[in-house]
């Protein structure tokens, strides 16, 4: 794997930058089913992060039946050897299934895994491809809770009847905005077995500050709505500085686990990190945080469902 990193979009928070927040520069890109490059807004053009190879892979896009037009895509890739393998489910940040997502489940398919990342956005378009944030935010505001929890429901399915996908319980993880659905799915999905969530909101956001608009997620529920129905654990990652997920409100959940009798979970928190220290394409990434995340993650999941 090699990486070298440059100056690119700050994106402080899980549903993306507030008008409060400060931004840099961006650029623009081209795509594919899933697009081929790193996700517009957020990557510079300077950037090379950590590639991952293909050798010993097999890599594929599939649209899995969910009852629609138009079934759920998702991005798989997988150990190119004979038999099961266990599991990953892979949640995607705001911008879709871009390279760095691919790039993930690779890595996760190296160490054994079948990675499977659903394209949750397809139904409103893909966010992947585009510079304006103004555009991005209503596509990501399609995909609702419910609907996250059903397509979840959809891969889960599909992968219960391919003979190269394990029988016993499977993992997911997510970052940013996908975070969040790794909480809820280890509390209502039944098949899920362990979740690692990379610095998703579990617990209300602040109030906004002046200028930026209002919540348009009234009503929806929150991992600390949940965490007495959790039946897998979940391994949290957070960053000390996260503008976005303040320390106080990791407290808040980790005080919401420890009243729920939930000792299998755990939220690391890392002083010295901002939101996003594992996205090696963006100005946050952490190298030391995000080695020992992945350290920690693998770790997890090796523990739970191999």
């Amino acid at each position: 794997m090699s990486r070298k990193m440059k100056s690119m979009t700050y994106l402080p928070r899980p549903e993306g930058p507030l008008p409060s927040d400060l931004q840099l520069s961006r650029r623009a890109a081209v795509g594919s089913m899933f697009f081929a490059g790193y996700a517009a807004y957020a990557a510079g053009a300077e950037a090379e992060p950590i590639t991952t190879p293909d050798t010993g892979l097999k890599i594929q896009e599939v649209v899995m039946p969910n009852g629609e037009a138009h079934g759920l895509p998702a991005y798989i890739a997988r150990p190119d050897t004979p038999g099961r393998h266990p599991v990953v489910i892979v949640v995607n940040e705001i911008f879709g299934i871009h390279a760095w997502i691919k790039d993930v489940c690779k890595r996760w398919a190296h160490e054994g895994y079948v990675a499977i990342a659903p394209a949750f956005f397809y139904r409103a378009g893909d966010p992947s491809q585009l510079t304006d944030y103004a555009q991005i935010r209503p596509i990501v505001a399609t995909a609702t809770a419910a609907q996250v929890n059903g397509d979840l429901a959809t891969a889960i399915r599909w992968l219960g009847k391919q003979s190269f996908a394990g029988k016993g319980k499977m993992g997911v993880t997510g970052f940013c905005w996908g975070g969040t659905p790794v909480w809820m799915a280890a509390a209502e999905q039944p098949r899920i077995g362990a979740g690692v969530a990379f610095y998703g909101r579990m617990v209300p956001p602040p109030p906004p500050k002046p200028g930026d608009p209002a919540p348009s997620d009234r009503g929806r529920r929150y991992p600390i709505d949940v965490v007495s129905r959790l039946h897998a654990p979940v391994l949290g990652l957070y960053g000390g500085k996260d503008q976005g997920i303040p320390v106080a409100s990791v407290e808040q959940m980790r005080a919401a686990l420890r009243s729920a009798g939930k000792t299998d979970s755990e939220i690391v928190v890392y002083p010295d990190a901002d939101h996003g220290f594992f996205a090696d394409y963006r100005p946050t990434y952490n190298a030391a945080a995000a080695r020992d995340a992945w350290m920690r993650a693998r770790a997890w999941f090796a523990r739970h469902l191999k």
